[in-house]
């Protein structure tokens, strides 16, 4: 009979594939939507054992991906849901595209992201409320869109709750005004930004350690 080690080992290299394979598929039906005129996504092979490979793509020590980057690349076409399959992604960058179509809601189920910018494209639609849910993030850039309505109350208090600092909305068409998080209102075109929080030992109140 197998070691129980061996055995264990055996199980976890097989969820690690299944989870890299699941990933590699999100990927691919992601690339199977886009246009690519400049055959940057040729090595998104969804043949390979994982995708931490191809170029554009960033894991971490498990292979897992932590990272999509095509800014300025050329490609084209929707942001597909299949990306909240990637569980631990921490960055996403399309900016500087022709992505059209709608932010999938689903996007509001990568809980580790961090950084997403999306910014100088062609999006539509409305924020959808769900990105509320990426307390994580630290910077939002969807600017230069033609995205519309209103920015939802859930993504705002971001700035106030979560670890927001920067989220840039402008050159798209809103409606209303966006309360800061300092109670002070910004039309909701402009950028949003969230001041650096003070230094320890300094501000109102301090005493200087004296």
């Amino acid at each position: 009979m197998g070691s129980p080690i061996l055995v264990y080992l055996f199980f976890m290299v097989v969820i690690a594939t299944a989870d890299c394979n699941s990933e590699g598929d999100a990927l691919a039906a992601w690339k199977a939507k886009l246009v690519d005129p400049n055959m940057v996504l040729q090595s998104w092979d969804p043949t390979l054992v994982n995708p931490c490979t191809w170029f554009h793509v960033t894991c971490n020590s498990h292979n897992s991906v932590t990272g999509v980057d095509l800014g300025n690349t050329g490609v084209s076409g929707p942001i597909v849901p299949e990306l909240a399959n990637l569980t631990n992604l921490q960055y996403l960058k399309v900016s500087s595209n022709n992505i059209n179509g709608s932010i999938p809601s689903q996007i509001g189920k990568l809980s580790g992201l961090i950084g997403l910018d999306l910014s100088h494209n062609k999006l539509s639609g409305v924020i959808p409320p769900s990105l509320g849910n990426l307390t994580s993030l630290r910077f939002m850039r969807l600017n230069s869109n033609q995205l519309r309505g209103v920015i939802p109350t859930e993504v705002i208090q971001l700035i106030s709750w979560g670890h927001l600092r920067i989220m840039n909305v402008s050159d798209n068409h809103f409606v209303g005004r966006a309360s800061h998080h300092n109670s002070t209102e910004t039309p909701s075109a402009m950028l949003v930004e969230a001041p650096p929080p003070p230094k320890k030992g300094v501000g109102p109140g301090s005493n200087g350690g004296g």
